[in-house]
């Protein structure tokens, strides 16, 4: 029997948790520091290794909780850890360790860093160009005009791009990195970019360091408000399958975008094991630009992915770690679709310690239709284990209704009528999830 550690402690990491905990396979899934949705999951446990902000760069008690718990497999979740090299630390210490090393994780941890790469290796991308100094970069937006794309250059947890209608948004975007330090060590370096018309859509992998698994594809929906406006956010729903990933358009980036980056970290001395997600903007000839790298599975896109997904994860991961991939898993042939509801004042601000009413029970219903999946949740009791104590926002994204159904649209109904049900004070989330897709299905 097998006992497994995920790192991490949002909406991500409790699906992956979940499906690990379905293989019989497994005995124990620890979760550091998980939520309060995957202290109630059969055979999960949290445990508190790394800080709740997933920064933490001491290594030490992760090593120490693997050596001491025969732990058979860490599973990184967020960006953090690994930017800072916990996959390094584990491989060190002879723990197996999924997920990619500190320096394949730059092409998260850098923009500046990912950009260059994909210009190295004529990966498709936008035009951009690097500042850290203010006047400079507004002068360089005056010449390329408006709309236009700023991105800090560090992590800043999905929220450091912003998509410019005008120069004067344009400016705010450069003051507020640059000059008001905004987003912290993140933001003092800045990438501009042309902006991309087209569809997005994530593409996401599993590599082994040669062999390349594409999951099933998704759509995410950053905007934080419905018809795709406002503030960028981590992610406020997404499903699966995309259809703008036609076959022709999958082929197109396995062939230009993902076999180039395995193939240039080989040829660096760095194989690529992990995760690897692109989130992409196809136009309307279908050939994919990559509008980032994100170097593990992508939240909200893991919920109704890992929905989806009939094979054991555990076999996955195992097979990941002992270079021996497969080319394909095996997926469910419904949709899936999550809609995230988030914390009041989210993404400028976040509120903790709100009551959560009308969640169903954790275990699936629905014949197995329907999942919540937590991301910012507590319990009222930071020491309770169960329904007796009340479930609380924790800030931030708070949950992701997770629904399959036989269309994008069946499945937006099922998951709009379980957060429906679900309410705290200022709770917000988009009905339109979704909406691309269901147009293709109406049309």
């Amino acid at each position: 029997m097998m006992n497994i550690l995920v790192i991490g402690s949002g909406g991500r990491e409790h699906a992956l948790a979940w499906q690990c905990a379905k293989d019989d396979k497994v005995n124990n899934v620890y979760v550091a520091p998980g939520n309060a949705g995957t202290a109630l999951e059969p055979k999960c446990q949290n445990i508190v290794l790394v800080s709740t902000d997933e920064n933490a760069s001491e290594h030490s008690a992760i090593i120490d909780f693997c050596q001491n718990n025969a732990i058979d497999m860490v599973i990184v979740g967020p960006e953090a850890p690994l930017v800072i090299g916990i996959v390094d630390a584990c491989r060190d210490a002879g723990i197996q360790a999924w997920g990619p090393t500190a320096y394949c994780a730059q092409l998260e941890g850098s923009k500046t860093f990912a950009k260059e790469f994909m210009e190295q290796n004529n990966i498709p991308t936008a035009a951009y160009k690097g500042f850290t100094e203010a006047v400079a970069a507004k002068a360089y937006i005056d010449e390329q005009g408006a709309p236009i794309v700023i991105k800090a250059d560090g992590l800043a947890a999905g929220k450091g791009v912003i998509v410019a209608e005008t120069i004067e948004q344009a400016y705010e975007a450069i003051d507020d990195m640059l000059a008001d330090n905004k987003f912290g060590d993140a933001g003092s370096r800045v990438v501009i970019e042309q902006f991309l018309q087209g569809e997005e859509a994530s593409f996401i992998c599993m590599i082994d360091g040669k062999n390349i698994l594409p999951m099933a594809t998704s759509q995410d929906h950053k905007r934080a408000f419905e018809g795709d406006t406002g503030p960028n956010t981590g992610g406020m729903g997404a499903y699966s399958p995309a259809p703008v990933v036609t076959q022709d358009v999958h082929e197109k980036v396995m062939t230009q975008v993902i076999q180039p980056v395995v193939d240039a970290m080989n040829n660096a001395g760095h194989p690529y094991t992990g995760f690897l997600y692109a989130g992409l903007m196809i136009d309307e000839a279908g050939d994919p630009y990559v509008i980032e790298f994100n170097c593990r599975f992508g939240d909200p896109e893991t919920q109704p992915i890992l929905m989806r997904l009939q094979s054991s994860m555990v076999d996955l991961v195992a097979q990941g770690l002992a270079g021996q991939l497969p080319s394909d898993a095996q997926w469910d042939s419904r949709p899936a679709l999550g809609i995230v509801i988030a914390s009041k004042g989210y993404p400028e601000t976040s509120s903790k310690g709100d009551v959560i009413a009308g969640l169903p029970e954790l275990d699936d219903n629905n014949d197995n239709a329907v999942k919540v999946f937590h991301a910012g949740t507590a319990f009222s009791d930071s020491d309770a284990i169960d329904r007796e104590k009340e479930v609380v926002t924790n800030g931030g994204r708070v949950l992701c209704v997770t629904a399959l159904a036989d269309s994008i649209s069946d499945a937006q109904q099922a998951a709009l009528a379980v957060t429906g049900a679900i309410s705290f004070d200022g709770a917000q989330y988009r009905r339109d999830i979704g909406h691309h897709a269901i147009a293709r299905e109406n049309s």
